[in-house]
């Protein structure tokens, strides 16, 4: 069987230890592709089809509006199924605590039964903040692994943690 890494990541300005910087390639995404690279997976990019703000102050408003009303933002697309995979690598940005709601839309969208999903996050100092425990309230029959979580201004150092961890 397959392993796939499905993560929701996020460039433009982005938060970094108290400061703002434009990114072109979010920092989910960069670990998302290299476990992608050192576990041999497919990858899937969790879009909305209706993207946050560019701007940072104003993508968080959006998204803390979201979360508050615990939306369920629609989709670019999601997969026909995820039958061939048994593996599945889940990466989300820590949003006050919580994924994205657009994550949940994903999660949702499946049956997870007999999978085995490995959680890793992107943070700025709140870590997995129990996230693992929402994934398997969302994902009734998965088995969720102990995540992996970076600090997003290290995740360019953070190759040796992401290879151990995989």
């Amino acid at each position: 069987m397959a392993k796939l890494v499905v993560f929701y990541s996020r460039a433009d300005e982005n938060y970094f230890s108290g400061s703002y910087r434009y990114i072109s390639v979010g920092n989910t995404e960069k670990v998302a592709n290299m476990i992608a690279e050192i576990a041999g997976a497919d990858l899937f990019k969790i879009q909305q089809k209706v993207p946050y703000a560019a701007a940072y102050d104003a993508c968080i408003a959006q998204a803390k509006k979201d979360l508050q009303a615990k939306a369920r933002p629609e989709l670019v697309s999601v997969p026909d199924s995820l039958e061939d995979y048994d593996e599945i690598y889940l990466g989300y940005p820590n949003y006050w605590g919580d994924m994205p709601m657009a994550v949940y839309t994903f999660l949702e969208n499946f049956d997870w039964n007999g999978k085995v999903i490995h959680p890793f996050c992107t943070h700025e100092g709140s870590g997995l903040s129990g996230t693992e425990g929402r994934i398997r309230n969302a994902c009734k029959g998965a088995t969720v692994t102990s995540g992996l979580a970076i600090q997003g201004g290290m995740v360019d150092h953070a190759r040796s943690n992401v290879e151990r961890w995989v």
